[in-house]
């Protein structure tokens, strides 16, 4: 590594020659001889603790190595490859694809946040910068970058979601309103609890009725080209098999019915588009979910709101946690709880009377208490 000044029609410049690693050549120009030996004494200190980075390897474009890290996992689902990737295309290349990694500083990736924060909700906000990170977070671990430049990046603060707990009443309407078609789905997710995705990827073979249980083997997730795909669980804890009440594993042989199918289908789907293929969420939402709703006047539920109410219900009910979260497909009972399991208000006035019951009853019933306690 070595230093050598010359003169350039802009006057006398510094060139610093140095090796990498590997033997390949580099040079570098610094306009004053103090920033030469800066650097170069920074390219030796970490060479000597094997920290050094091929600066070639930071001049690959954001765009670039986001296609990059998204390729870079085989194993990563196709719903979250399909989110990242669109989180990137939309959101991240519009302000940052033409700019190499190694341009990056903490200033641009704030000032790109707090663009987000304008239009976007909280929520939105994260999802995008956490695939950002992640990319950057990879140039890191394979070498293209010493550091990442996401660091100390304020966030928007997420507000609590409003959960909408439908009644049974409320159900039972939402039943009779939807396209008939689609009206064990209402159940399946009130009563099961299931995901829409673990709905849409029911077979005739996942469904016993005469032991009176649905087994959760596949579900229906977003492919990569955008479209509804089968494949598996989104974990080990998912794939489960749940029993399930008289009246259900009923509504369920009347749907198979009118479908025409019996066990001899086994790989047919119990809820397929109209031309027999996986539906897809958004369509679904959209030309029979809302429509729905909003004639059943319940504006503002989400599929995913039967899925809390299904928690919310065996909270109510006492049942366990442990049960409660392998019905529910959790590898962790804290989601179970923390997510999911909202108080009623019917709980919480049992609630009051059972503490008032215990703790001021006697109080008001015993004279010489009520003596004791006045003195």
């Amino acid at each position: 590594m070595s230093i050598h000044p010359r003169t350039t029609d802009r006057g006398r410049v510094y060139d610093v020659r140095y090796r990498g690693p590997g033997g390949q050549n580099f040079s570098r120009t610094f306009l004053t001889k103090r920033a030469a030996l800066e650097f170069e004494a920074q390219q030796r200190t970490a060479k000597n603790r094997g920290t050094w980075i091929d600066p070639r390897g930071s001049k690959i474009t954001v765009r670039d190595l986001g296609q990059e890290w998204l390729d870079s996992n085989p194993a990563k689902r196709d719903s979250t490859w399909a989110r990242d990737e669109s989180a990137l295309r939309i959101h991240v290349y519009l302000d940052l694809g033409d700019r190499t990694i190694g341009s990056l500083t903490p200033v641009d990736i704030r000032r790109l946040v707090a663009k987000w924060s304008e239009s976007l909700a909280p929520r939105s906000v994260r999802r995008i910068y956490g695939a950002l990170r992640a990319a950057l977070n990879y140039a890191v671990e394979v070498d293209r970058l010493a550091r990442t430049p996401c660091r100390g990046i304020h966030l928007p603060a997420v507000e609590p979601v409003k959960v909408t707990v439908p009644s049974p009443v409320e159900l039972i309407e939402l039943a009779d309103t939807i396209d008939p078609d689609y009206s064990a789905m209402i159940w399946l997710g009130a009563v099961l609890g299931l995901r829409w995705g673990e709905v849409a990827g029911l077979r005739v073979g996942n469904v016993d009725l005469l032991r009176k249980t649905v087994t959760i083997a596949e579900q229906v997730t977003r492919g990569r080209g955008g479209a509804g795909d089968i494949g598996p669980p989104k974990s080990a804890a998912a794939r489960r098999t749940i029993s399930i009440p008289s009246e259900l594993a009923d509504e369920l042989s009347t749907h198979m019915k009118v479908l025409e199918l019996t066990g001899a289908d086994p790989e047919e789907l119990l809820f397929p588009n109209k031309e027999g293929k996986p539906l897809d969420y958004s369509n679904w939402r959209r030309r029979v979910w809302e429509p729905a709703v909003k004639a059943a006047g319940l504006d503002g539920l989400n599929f995913h709101d039967l899925r809390r109410t299904n928690a919310t219900a065996m909270v109510a009910e006492g049942v366990d946690v442990k049960t409660a979260q392998a019905r529910l497909g959790h590898s962790d009972p804290r989601l179970t709880l923390a997510i999911y399991a909202q108080a009623t208000t019917e709980g919480d006035r049992s609630a009051a009377e059972k503490l008032g019951a215990r703790l001021m009853g006697s109080a008001n019933n015993d004279p010489a208490s009520s003596k004791s306690s006045s003195t």
